[in-house]
This record gives C-alpha cells, sequence and structure tokens, in this order.
C-alpha cells in the first residue's frame, strides 16, 4: 500500500488532502467531524479582531445541470471571539495529535502579529498561514489582498511573523496580480517557510435583472465578493505551476482552488504541490468526499507504481514548457467514427463557424459528417464539442522524425517575427509590417 503521508514544510498529517480555511473550518466542532471522516489536516478560518459579517454571503455560478461550478462570497474572517478559537484549537489537537491543525491569521500592526502568533502557537497549532488574499472587506481596511499585491509589504509582515514564530509559516497568495511569482518570492525572502494559492478571485457572479442588484444581495446592495470553485481550477494549475517552475520561489506549495475528487488532486500535485487544500466542494457536498479522495490517491499512486507522495510531486513540471518550445512538426488531425456518430453535426458547425472549415457534410441524405483533411489544423475543437465519447478522436499523421520549434524556426529566419528578449518582464511582439499595415487602415 503507497504512503500517502506528508511532511510538509514540517508540519505531519496522514495525508494531503486539507480543508481550506473557510467556513468548514469555523469551528472545533467541524474540524473534528472531518478528521473523523479521515481528512488529513484542517486550516482554522481566518483569525484575527472578530468581524461582523453580512446577510447574504454566497452567490453561484451553475452551468445547465450543473449547480456551484462557480462560487462567489462576501463573507469576512471569524466571527468568532479569539479566545473560543484558541480554546477549541487546543481541544482539537488534544483529541487529534497526529492530524494538522494550521491557524490562519490576518492582523495589521507588528505588535498584533506578534500576539496572535503567540496565542495561537501556544493552543497547540501546528503552522500558521498568513491570509495575504482575500480580495473583499478585509483588503479595504489594508490587510487581505492589499498585502498580497506589495511584495515589499509581504515580505516585511512575513518578517514581522519570522520574528516570534516557532512553527512552520506558511503564506497564502492572492491570486489578484498580473504576477505571483512576485509575492511568491517576496514571501521566501521574508523567510517564509511555505506557501498556499489560490486565495478567491475578485469576481461579481451575476445580476438580478429585476432589481439591477448583483448577487448576493444586501439590503438592495451587494459588492464584489471572492470567486472559487470547480471554474478555477485552470487559474489555480497554472499559478502553482508558475511558483513550483520559478528559482526564487523554491518553497513547499500547498494548492487550492477546484479541488473536488482526487483526480485534481493529483493534478496539483503533479505540478508541484504538497498538499491540496478544499472548501467549496465541501460546502456542496460535505466531509464524505473525503471517502473517495483517499482510495483514489491510493489507487493511482499503486497503479503508476508510486510508492510515496514525494515521487510524484512535481512530476508533471518537465513537460510543461514556454510556447515557443514546442514541436511545430507534430500534426494530427481528426478522425470521425461512423458507427458511433449520431448524426447531431455539432462538429461541423462548430468547425465551420467558429474554427477552419476542415468538415463537411455527407451526401445522400446522410447527417454523418467527413473531415477535410487539407483543412484540418488538429485543433480538437470537433471532439472537444462532439457529445459522444470516443467518436472523434485525433489521429497522429507526422512520421514523429521531424522536431523544430518556433524559436528554431525564428532563429533561422523562416518564421519573419522578432521579438526582443532583453526587454524587462519577457518577450515583446513586434508586428510584422503587413500586419502593420491593416492595424493602421
Amino acid at each position: 500500500m503507497p504512503d500517502i503521508s506528508v511532511n510538509f514544510a514540517g508540519i505531519k498529517s496522514p495525508n494531503p488532502f486539507w480543508l481550506a480555511s473557510a467556513p468548514p473550518t469555523n469551528s472545533g466542532y467541524q474540524i473534528m467531524k472531518a478528521f473523523d471522516a479521515g481528512w488529513g489536516g484542517a486550516v482554522w478560518k481566518t483569525l484575527g479582531v472578530p468581524i461582523v459579517n453580512v446577510s447574504s454571503r454566497y452567490g453561484s455560478v451553475n452551468y445547465r445541470d450543473s449547480r456551484m461550478i462557480g462560487f462567489n462570497n462576501i463573507e469576512l474572517i471569524t466571527d468568532r471571539p479569539l479566545k473560543d478559537n484558541l480554546r477549541e484549537i487546543e481541544e482539537v489537537k488534544k483529541y487529534f495529535p497526529d492530524h494538522a491543525v494550521i491557524a490562519s491569521l490576518m492582523v495589521e500592526t507588528r505588535e498584533q502579529w506578534h500576539q496572535i502568533v503567540r496565542d495561537a502557537e501556544n493552543a497547540g497549532a501546528d503552522g500558521l498561514e498568513l491570509n495575504f488574499g482575500c480580495p473583499h472587506g478585509m483588503c479595504e481596511r489594508g490587510m487581505g489582498s492589499a498585502v498580497g499585491q506589495e511584495p515589499e509589504i509581504l515580505k516585511l509582515i512575513v518578517g514581522w511573523v519570522k520574528e516570534v514564530a516557532k512553527k512552520p509559516v506558511i503564506v497564502k497568495l492572492t491570486p489578484n496580480i498580473s504576477d505571483i511569482t512576485e509575492p511568491a518570492a517576496a514571501a521566501k525572502l521574508g523567510g517564509g517557510d511555505a506557501i498556499s494559492l489560490i486565495n478567491t478571485i475578485q469576481s461579481i457572479v451575476g445580476v438580478d435583472l429585476d432589481n439591477f442588484v448583483p448577487y448576493p444581495v444586501v439590503d438592495g446592495k451587494s459588492t464584489n465578493g471572492g470567486y472559487c470553485g470547480p471554474a478555477v481550477k485552470p487559474i489555480a494549475l497554472n499559478m502553482v505551476k508558475n511558483c513550483a517552475q520559478h528559482p526564487d520561489v523554491n518553497l513547499p506549495i500547498s494548492g487550492i482552488g477546484g479541488v473536488e475528487n482526487w483526480r485534481d488532486a493529483v493534478e496539483f500535485i503533479l505540478l508541484g504541490a504538497g498538499t491540496v487544500q478544499v472548501c467549496t466542494a465541501v460546502m456542496h457536498y460535505g466531509f464524505g468526499i473525503i471517502r473517495e479522495m483517499i482510495p483514489g490517491l491510493e489507487g493511482y499512486m499503486r497503479e503508476k507504481g508510486f510508492d510515496n507522495i514525494a515521487q510524484i510531486t512535481g512530476k508533471a513540471l518537465p513537460n510543461v514548457l514556454n510556447w515557443e518550445n514546442l514541436n511545430l512538426d507534430y500534426k494530427i488531425i481528426a478522425e470521425i467514427n461512423k458507427d458511433k456518430c449520431i448524426g447531431c453535426q455539432l462538429c461541423y458547425i462548430a468547425c465551420e463557424d467558429g474554427a477552419h472549415q476542415a468538415i463537411g457534410l455527407g451526401s445522400n441524405g446522410t447527417r454523418v459528417p467527413y473531415i477535410i483533411e487539407e483543412n484540418c489544423v488538429g485543433c480538437n475543437l470537433c471532439s472537444l464539442v462532439c457529445p459522444v465519447e470516443d467518436c472523434i478522436s485525433m489521429v497522429r499523421k507526422d512520421s514523429g522524425e521531424s522536431h523544430k520549434t518556433w524559436k528554431e524556426r525564428t532563429d533561422e529566419g523562416s518564421i519573419p517575427v522578432t521579438f526582443n528578449d532583453k526587454l524587462a518582464g519577457g518577450l515583446h511582439h513586434q508586428i510584422p509590417e503587413p500586419l502593420s499595415a491593416l492595424k493602421k487602415r
């Protein structure tokens, strides 16, 4: 049986599945219930000066028959007295000494940070997570994402915490920034022991068309909230990858954002996360989802021949390249299985109007489309819109012997587009003359 226990920056946990700092970790009762179900760790709902929260607090984006593919909240940090939370942290550690309990913290001054760090550690917290990500309410008071968007301030506060902290310090980052690696590197410079990401994305999920108020509605008014749930997973995966690959970060990563099942969790781990944190899925389906996640992870590791979590952490990173290093000679085209095709013609419509006009309609009254091979660029759109599994497959057509990248072709002069690698911030595109002329007209 593979070993799924983890040692994350010195914080030990029986498995990599943690609850994120959020409503599911608002009390000792909830966290002990979660640990009973099988969760390996929990990040306590953010402690600080208690806040009076609003009503209502949540909104969602629904798609067809799927509920809550995106979830929005305008709830702030804990509304419970600090002494109650600290007492319950102590109780949880008494009954679950081998599970990870991390205290999420958010205050303002250096003195307040020193005091709350000592309080949390005295209560028995195994680690501290600094909430520099909240995109609403708290940032308006100079906390949350207001810190996460200012790397120098973030580094300063991490330094304040490290002056007194004896337990590992995890810095939680905001995605509401152009380059997440900048605050990640600042966390390292400040002395942070690990980072967690992503926090929620600033958002408005919809507007009441009759009353002209965004959701959720608070006495006829609203505000932007924090977006999470399955819809944000692609953004979170990319930001985790960016931090994992950046040479100036080099810190353990706790991945957050859209994790609903063991497959989602494995994707985060393969891109560099040592643990994964879950919130929205628990708010939707309850703590019991862990009963699928643990055997799913164990089964995957056993099937692939992995003995422990460290062996799969970051295993996909060598395969994530800059676009300029991809093989331009690799060629695939679509192929339609006529026996499986139901004649819905969604592939034809998508390709005809939205892609490369590489699908034709059959003659003699048949509704089965066919591929126009000379037009097909292998974009995958037809296979993505097809409602029948494995009806459209992408078949390799090149010999497999030729490999030439965009960069190599540019260097040899076969691609008339120039880039200036020396400009700070990456590659700067200079538009070729024909496109420049079109743009002027």
